[in-house]
């Protein structure tokens, strides 16, 4: 709780000097007042602190990821981008494992790489268009891939 006796953001709890990116964690499980889940991924790429996705080339990854994931998966609500540009809140009906969204996210990138064009880059689909990177995008995307997630994630 916070000093007000509100819940804190879940994200300021987690000590970003502990954990060893990149990885993919379940943040919160959310019941809804008629039974509803709702559940929140953090899918980071780089290492908070360290290291932050340049703002085109995490756009250019978001409008791909958010395309091709639902490809793979059902029951997405969003993919947004971390205000920290370290990497991505997913957030979705129900509450599947980490390895399942793990899946998804791995076939998505392998998506990205062979994209050879990026999605509603319009100024009536997009509230941005012109800041998108496909190359760095893809460079992301490989760097994920070829390091892998970590599956232990916090430094002892």
């Amino acid at each position: 709780m916070n000093e007000n006796g509100k819940e804190l953001v879940e994200s300021f709890t987690l000590d970003h000097t502990k954990v060893k990116a990149p990885f993919i964690r379940k943040c919160t499980v959310y019941q809804g007042d008629m039974g509803d889940t709702v559940t929140k991924y953090d899918i980071r790429f780089t290492q908070p602190n360290e290291a932050e996705l340049e703002s085109a080339g995490i756009h250019t990854l978001e409008h791909l990821m958010a395309t091709y994931m639902r490809n793979y998966m059902d029951g997405i609500i969003d993919l947004s981008p971390m205000g920290c540009r370290t990497g991505f809140y997913l957030t979705v009906w129900g509450s599947p494992d980490t390895d399942h969204i793990k899946s998804v996210v791995i076939k998505s990138l392998g998506d990205v790489i062979n994209s050879d064009e990026v999605p509603a880059v319009n100024p009536i689909q997009c509230g941005n268009y012109r800041l998108h990177s496909l190359e760095l995008a893809k460079s992301y995307a490989q760097a994920v891939l070829d390091s892998g997630f970590n599956d232990d994630f916090i430094i002892r």
